[in-house]
C-alpha cells in the first residue's frame, strides 16, 4: 500500500485501521502517556568516540519531532523527548536506561547508539515492554532473534560485509582477505560477515587484528597485516579508528583496497584532512544525500537543520530522520488510543515508504526489519560516490 503525505510532510494510512487499535485504558495506564504527552527516549554518544554520528542523529530525531509537535502534535499528543549520553561506553548506557525506564517512563526509545550498548539494554528494556525502536546500529541482534519489540532500519553489517567480499572477489579478482574490527559485538559482526562470504567462495581469512574503540596507535596491527599478503583489508570500524588505521597504513606506502561499513559511512571519514582516506570503500544502507543534493526536500531538510543547530547534517542525521519519521507514522496509525500494541500494529502497517532521502522502507507483522539492501560507495574528492547505483547481494 501507498502512502498519501498529509501535513506536508507525515504520511497516512486509511482511518479504518485507526479504529481497530485496542483501547488503551482497557489495561490500565500506558507507560509514558498521558492525555497530552508520549515520552520518547535516546541513549547514545554525545561525548565519547562516536560522539560525531550520536550527537548529528539526535539533533535529527529532535528536530522531527519539535517540528510534529509545532503542528500539534500526534493524534492531539505532543512528544516528550530525553537524550542520554552513554559515552560508547555499556556502563553508562545501562545506567541511562535505568533513568529513561524508572525515573523518565519512557513509551519507547529511538535511535539508541552502539552494538554492545542495545545489546546490554534489551533484555531489561523488554522486561518493561519498551519497544526498541531503530538502533543506530547495523548489528543482526538488531532483529535477530524476531521479537514484537525490535524494529531495525538498517541492512546488517553481516549482510553487508558478505556482498562486499562477493563483489571484491568475483569484480577485483581479489583473493586474500585480512579483517581489522573492533573486539566488540560490533565488530564481531563485521568480522562473521566476511568469514561466511569467504568461505562461500571457497577462500579463507587471512589474518585478523582486533582492537578496542579507544585505541590510537595502529602500527603493529598494519604491520602484522601487511606482512601477511592481505589484498583487502574489510573495516569493522566507526570513525576515529578508521581514520587512523587509514592513516596509518598510507604513511607505510601500503595502498591496498579497505573497506568499511555503515559505521564508517560518515563525512568526517571522507573529508579528513590532507585526503587520506581517498580511495576508501565503504558499504552502507542507504545513500547519503549532500546538502547540494538537486532534490528540493533533501536541500530544505538541510538548510533547516543547519539553521537550528549550526553544521550540515551527516548520514547519521539523516538517518536519524527518517526514524523519526517512521515512529511519527506508528504514532499516528496507532490512534488516539496508544498502546504497545496498537503502535506496534502501526507500524506493521507501514509499506513501501520512501524517505526524502531515496531509501524505501516496509514492514508487516512478521517483518520488522525494514531493508536489507546495501550499497558499495568510495570517497572520491572528499566525498561519497556510490560505486554501483544498484544494491549488491551475495
Amino acid at each position: 500500500m501507498k502512502f498519501k503525505p498529509v501535513w506536508g510532510w507525515l504520511p497516512v494510512i486509511a482511518g479504518s485501521l485507526l479504529m481497530t487499535s485496542p483501547p488503551s485504558d482497557a489495561a490500565g495506564p500506558v507507560r509514558g502517556v498521558t492525555d497530552t504527552e508520549i515520552v520518547i527516549g535516546t541513549i547514545t554518544d554525545l561525548s565519547g568516540v562516536t560522539a560525531v554520528q550520536g550527537v548529528n542523529n539526535s539533533d535529527a530525531v529532535r528536530m522531527a519531532f519539535d517540528e510534529a509537535n509545532a503542528k500539534g502534535g500526534v493524534n492531539g499528543r505532543k512528544i516528550k523527548y530525553i537524550v542520554e549520553d552513554n559515552q560508547y561506553q555499556v556502563p553508562r548506557a545501562v545506567q541511562a536506561m535505568n533513568k529513561l525506564l524508572n525515573n523518565d517512563n519512557v513509551f519507547a526509545t529511538i535511535d539508541n547508539g552502539g552494538t554492545p550498548m542495545n545489546d546490554a539494554n534489551m533484555p531489561t528494556q523488554f522486561e518493561k515492554n519498551v519497544p526498541n525502536m531503530f538502533p543506530l546500529t547495523s548489528a543482526r541482534s538488531m532483529y535477530e532473534p524476531f521479537n514484537r519489540l525490535k524494529f531495525a532500519q538498517f541492512a546488517s553489517y553481516y549482510d553487508q560485509m558478505r556482498s562486499a567480499v562477493k563483489y571484491f572477489h568475483e569484480k577485483k579478482g581479489l583473493k586474500s582477505f585480512c579483517v581489522a574490527y573492533q573486539d566488540s559485538d560490533f565488530g564481531k559482526d563485521v568480522l562473521a560477515g566476511v568469514v561466511a562470504e569467504t568461505a562461500a567462495l571457497g577462500l579463507k581469512v587471512v589474518a585478523t587484528t582486533a582492537h578496542r574503540p579507544t585505541d590510537t596507535d595502529f602500527n603493529a596491527p598494519m604491520t602484522k597485516l601487511h606482512d601477511a599478503g592481505c589484498d583487502a583489508v574489510m573495516m569493522g570500524t566507526i570513525v576515529r579508528d578508521t581514520n587512523i588505521i587509514i592513516q596509518t597504513a598510507r604513511k607505510m606506502n601500503w595502498n591496498v583496497p579497505m573497506v568499511g561499513q555503515f559505521a564508517a559511512y560518515d563525512t568526517a571519514v571522507a573529508s579528513l584532512p590532507g585526503g587520506a582516506t581517498e580511495g576508501f570503500f565503504c558499504m552502507t544502507p542507504a545513500l547519503y544525500a549532500y546538502p547540494d543534493d538537486p532534490r528540493p526536500a533533501v536541500q530544505d531538510f538541510a538548510k533547516r537543520y543547519k539553521a537550528r543547530f549550526g553544521r550540515d547534517p551527516n548520514f547519521h542525521g539523516e538517518v536519524g530522520y527518517t526514524a523519526a519519521q517512521l515512529v511519527l507514522i506508528g504514532l499516528q496509525n496507532a490512534g488516539r488510543d496508544l498502546n504497545v500494541d496498537s503502535f506496534i500494529k502501526g507500524m506493521e502497517a507501514i509499506h513501501d515508504y520512501k524517505d526524502i532521502f531515496g531509501s524505501e522502507l516496509s514492514f508487516g507483522p512478521n517483518q520488522h526489519h525494514a531493508s536489507t539492501k546495501s550499497f558499495l560507495t568510495v570517497v572520491k574528492d572528499g566525498r561519497w560516490v556510490p560505486v554501483e547505483q544498484t544494491a549488491l547481494g551475495y
